[in-house]
Parts: structure tokens; sequence; C-alpha cells
């Protein structure tokens, strides 16, 4: 018996088939290169550009605190990691099914057969005892199922892996949005607040010229009117200043530390400019592409474990072990006992069932070739889109400083002209909520390409470093 239960058991080890689809990875949707024309910068031919770790992207000490602390309490990222373990976990107990499952049990009964019942005139006490170790109920899995299974909870594993790739590369996206925005509403504000300085003292002035009888109402009217419209954007900039802080308290997990290092001004070199020289190819390394293409091998093994529920199931049963009357006498020589129990269960009528579990293992394979083509179109638009905001952007912002300058100087010769009795005091008001206006779109316009930036280095893939966690096809 021992022989025969070792040649089956390496014939259970050795004889294992797969029957998942050969796998090919689907050719991706898009072009081999980004666009290069019109609002597209030129293209280098580059075919190996690295992104920088975020932390030579990012300038910004200040900054680059911050995103260290969310990294550290952020709770989406903390969740992301959980579920990472969760899935590991249920790859363990999947992979588990391989192997057999060994117990050890021992049992004891006493039990009193009243008289008449055992066809004698008196009762009777029956004892038994035993005691056995042994493998219950395990499949040989000669078709490939368990280990089409175990294939997809690992790819699945994976998957999870890549979801929190993806979290973490959105937060530090995320952060660094949120840094830039409080910075670039702060700046705003002290705009406001020194724009509504001036608009008082022009207020106050033109009071006191109407005191005189140097001005008429209609112009202290006119300096109260952009006095007041002042202050409500002064009080609308403030609360964005509050509401920025809980944002960005959010991301972090915690509140915002108090010895941050002093941070650079908005218009200074804050990033390291993404190199635009990238192929199409390069976005393999987003990790939604990657979770994507995970899922689709999970989704062709689960075909092979659909298409091996066909074919006979054989499982084992068998232990050894000693019994007896007496639980004295249970390991006395001659109680020795032993089961082998070999099961075969083949699939005959079940009215379709089997058929329709690989047509739905098959169906969900091409959605998931769908959404693997659909994460390629999305990252290849993201990033053409960050492309073109590159040039654009600096084109927009060259040209909103020199009308910032051209602004200043028709202010500077309103304010002179007003003052020297040559223009009313409407062009010279005129140009002073020009002037505001002007520099609010400047520093509006800077946050922008502060985050298109951010939002492009985010659509390349960047913000970590392959091989810190395992995505590369190791097992746990």
């Amino acid at each position: 018996m021992n022989k025969f239960t070792l040649s089956l058991l390496s014939l259970a080890l050795l004889s294992g088939c797969s029957m998942n689809p050969e796998y090919s990875q689907p050719e991706s949707p898009v072009t081999a290169v980004y666009p290069s024309a019109g609002a597209y910068p030129a293209q280098g031919t580059t075919e190996a550009a690295q992104l920088q770790e975020w932390r030579s992207f990012f300038k910004d000490p200040a900054l680059i605190k911050l995103i260290e602390q969310s990294l550290n309490n952020n709770r989406d990222l903390r969740v992301a990691a959980l579920n990472v373990e969760a899935y590991q976990a249920q790859y363990r107990i999947q992979r588990a099914e391989l192997f057999p499952e060994v117990n050890a049990n021992g049992t004891g009964t006493r039990q009193r057969i009243p008289e008449g019942v055992n066809q004698s005139s008196d009762s009777s006490i029956n004892s038994q005892y035993s005691a056995t170790l042994g493998v219950s109920a395990w499949e040989l899995d000669f078709f490939g199922r368990l280990r089409s299974l175990n294939q997809a909870a690992l790819e699945q594993y994976f998957a999870t892996i890549e979801a929190q790739q993806s979290v973490r590369i959105s937060l530090i996206a995320s952060v660094a949005n949120a840094w830039f925005t409080l910075q670039a509403d702060r700046q705003l504000l002290e705009l406001t607040e020194q724009t509504v300085k001036t608009y008082q003292d022009s207020y106050d002035l033109t009071k006191r010229s109407l005191e005189a009888g140097a001005v008429s109402a209609i112009v202290l009217s006119q300096a109260k009117t952009s006095l007041d419209s002042a202050k409500v954007v002064l009080a609308q900039y403030r609360r964005q200043v509050a509401q920025d802080q809980n944002a960005l308290v959010l991301l972090l997990g915690s509140d915002l530390p108090q010895n941050l290092p002093a941070s650079p001004q908005l218009s200074d070199t804050l990033l390291t400019e993404v190199p635009a020289g990238l192929p199409s190819q390069l976005l393999q390394r987003r990790p939604d592409i990657l979770q994507a293409e995970h899922r689709l091998k999970a989704a062709n093994a689960n075909i092979g474990a659909a298409r091996a529920a066909f074919f006979p199931s054989i499982s084992l049963t068998a232990n050894a072990g000693t019994m007896s009357s007496s639980l004295s006498d249970l390991f006395s020589g001659g109680s020795g006992t032993w089961l082998f129990q070999p099961e075969i269960n083949l699939p005959i009528f079940n009215a379709g069932r089997l058929r329709a579990s690989l047509d739905v293992a098959e169906i969900e394979k091409n959605s998931q070739v769908a959404q693997y083509e659909k994460a390629i179109q999305l990252a290849f638009q993201e990033v053409s889109d960050g492309l073109t905001a590159r040039l654009t952007y600096k084109e927009q912002l060259a040209a909103q400083q020199a009308l910032l300058d051209s602004t200043q100087q028709y202010f500077d010769l309103a304010q002179q002209r007003y003052r020297g009795g040559v223009d009313s005091y409407l062009i010279f008001l005129d140009a002073q909520r020009l002037l505001f206006q002007v520099h609010q779109d400047l520093i509006s316009d800077r946050l922008a390409q502060l985050s298109s930036e951010v939002n492009l280095y985010k659509a390349l893939g960047g913000g970590w470093q392959p091989g810190s966690e395992l995505a590369d096809g190791s097992e746990p």
C-alpha cells in the first residue's frame, strides 16, 4: 500500500498539466510616438529616457518633507497596502490547495446499548478508541485546475501591488498640486491685501479731496466701489487658503508640520523638467497599465481552470493509526488500522453549467483585454495633453508676463497723469483694476503650468523606483 500511495503521489505531482490558453500581450492600440507638431514640442529620439525619482524631480525642500509625511500617514495609501497583504494571504490560501492537508485525529466513544437491541437479554457498553494520521480529500491536480486557480490568484496579487503603486504616485502628485495651490493662493491673498491697502489709501485721499471741493461725489463713489470689490476678493482668498490647508492636511494624514524649510517663490524653478523624447512604449512602466495586464493574465488563467473542470477530478483520502476497544490497549500490538480511499468524479450532465462557466471566463478575458487597451489609450492621452500643455504654457506665461509689464507701465502713466490733473480718475481706476487682474492671471497661469508638469510626470509613471516592491513576477 505504501509503494502504491507514493507512486500515486509522484504521478500527481509530475503529470499535472495546464489548460491555460497561451498568453500573448495585446498589441498597443496607440502609435509608437507622441504628437510633435503644432502645439506639441519637438520630440527627441531617446529610446530609453529615464524619469527621476520624486525627490530629484521636486526642488522645493518643504514639499519634499510634506510628501514624505504623506507617504507615512495617508490613509488611502495605508488601505492600498492592506489590500496587498490581503491578496497575498488569499494567494497563500489558494496555493495551499496544491498540497495535501495532513491531520492527526484522536477519538473515543463509550455507548450503552439497552437489552433487546443487541439481541441479548442484558444491556452492554461498547467502547472504541482510535488515533489516526492521514490525508483527507486531497485533489490530485492531473488537469491543472488548481494550478490555474493558483496562477490567477498570483496575478491578482501582482495587480494589487501595482494598484498600490498607482495610489502612491497619485498621492505624490496630489500633495504637490495641493502645496502649489496653497502657495499660489497665499500669494494671491498677499497681492489682494496690498491692493486693498492701495484702494483704501486712494479712497481716503479721494474723500479728503471731496471735503476740500476738489472732486465730485461720483469720484468718491467710484473709489468706494473699487475698495469694496477688492474686499470681496480678499474674503474669497482667505477662504481658499484655509480650504487649501484643510485639503493638504487630509492628504498628509496629519497636521501641517511647524518646522517646514523655507519654500522658494512660485516663480522660481520648482521642478526638474521631464524629458520630452519619450516613446509611447515607456508607458508600460505605468502601474495602472501593469495592473490591467496582471488582471488580464488572471482572467487567462481562469479560462484554464474552467476548461479543467470538464475533466474528471480525482481526490485521495488515506490515513493510518490504531484502534482499540480499550484505551489502555490503543497502542498495543495488533491494533494498527489504515484506510485508502481514492475517489473520482466525472461530470456527465450539469445542464450546461460548465460550458457557461467557460463562456464567462472567456468573456471576462475579452473584457480585461479591452480594459488593458483603454488604460494604454488613456495614458497616451494624458501624456499628449501634458506635452502640449508644456509648450503652450511656456508661451502663455511669456505673453502674460509681457502683458503685466505693459499694464504696469499703463498704470504708472495713468497715475502720473491723474496726479498731474491731465486725465480723470476713471482712467486711473481702470488701470488700477487691470493691473490687479493681470497680476492675478499671471499667478494662476504659473500654478496651472506647475500642475501640468506634475501631472505629466505622473502620466509617465514617475514617482517611484521599480524593485522596491514585489512586482517582478516572483512569488511572495
